[in-house]
């Protein structure tokens, strides 16, 4: 029964492994080696999670990272293929630019974007990383961006 859920959910997101680190902590005996793993989740049908788990090997650090991932999605919100409108968010000193795209453009946007962006399910879509190239920064932005995103029914409100 459980294997069978677990088969399940496996096939309901799309999962991207974006960074993987050999991580080291200095103890009285010498240094402990763990592996942590930047997962990115998604549904390609507007939802989308990140998390950044450690773990004793690469592994357990993706079961981890995805596990957390599945529990803070995030809904984004896509009209037709692409985003509402531009937006620029800054996390720490990552910057990142989104732009719409007419159909047919593609993602044109780095690894760590592209990640987040498949898997949300945009197909058209204009970006720009501006400042640091941490890969973690760069995801958590891109995040940051998707959920200043505002529909076009919530722009017409006010």
């Amino acid at each position: 029964m459980a294997h069978e859920n677990r088969q399940r959910e496996r096939k309901e997101f799309d999962q991207t492994v974006v960074d993987i680190a050999r991580v080291t902590r200095v103890v009285a005996g010498g240094k402990r080696m763990r592996f942590r793993a930047l997962v990115v989740l998604g549904d390609k049908k507007g939802s989308v999670g990140m998390a950044v788990k450690k773990g004793a090997d690469v592994s357990e650090a993706v079961n981890k990272a995805a596990t957390a991932a599945k529990k803070q999605m995030l809904k984004v919100p896509i009209t037709g293929s692409t985003i509402p409108h531009e937006v620029i968010f800054k996390y720490k000193a990552s910057k990142i630019l989104l732009k719409p795209a007419k159909p047919g453009t593609g993602v044109i946007a780095g690894g760590s974007v592209r990640a987040v962006v498949e898997a949300a399910g945009i197909s058209d879509i204009l970006s720009k990383s501006l400042g640091s190239s941490n890969k973690i920064n760069i995801v958590k932005a891109v995040f940051g961006a998707f959920s200043k995103l505002k529909t076009p029914v919530k722009v017409q409100d006010k």
